[in-house]
């Protein structure tokens, strides 16, 4: 009786409609699609990065901020460099003046003496002067914990 019931039940129910995907189209591409591609970006003949020694130094602490200095890949000798911390409160110009070494580096040495305010992050500007040009590396960085 179950299964009659739950037969005549079913046999009232809506119907299901199938529907077939339409076509799409074929996609072409033409053979000058890519004929003005525009050109890679030229690497720059001098790079240069900083970093500081500890990522999360106490408010008190003193800590390295290094910077490499290449020239197509190859470390360069002999450049001056000047650093700039940048606090919450102000900034900072470091009276050292490194030369980088025979492998491009150099290294400040920054007493923090409490000048940046716990976990706000600070930066430090390194820049180089080599051939009557001064070249800017990326930010080192650093948050007081």
């Amino acid at each position: 009786m179950l299964l009659t019931l739950l037969l005549v039940l079913s046999a009232c129910g809506p119907t299901v409609a199938v529907t077939r995907p339409k076509a799409q189209p074929t996609v072409t591409v033409n053979k000058s699609f890519q004929k003005d591609v525009p050109s890679v970006p030229k690497i720059p003949k001098y790079l240069c990065g900083a970093w500081s020694s500890a990522n999360n130094p106490g408010p008190y602490g003193v800590i390295n901020i290094y910077a490499r200095l290449t020239q197509n890949v190859k470390p360069v000798a002999g450049a001056s460099a000047q650093a700039t911390a940048h606090f919450a409160y102000g900034d900072l110009n470091l009276d050292q003046a490194p030369v980088s070494d025979s492998g491009g580096y150099v290294t400040f040495v920054l007493q923090l003496r409490g000048q940046q305010p716990r976990l706000t992050a600070a930066t430090v500007d390194v820049s180089f002067n080599v051939d009557g040009k001064t070249v800017t590396c990326t930010p080192a960085f650093f948050t007081p914990q």
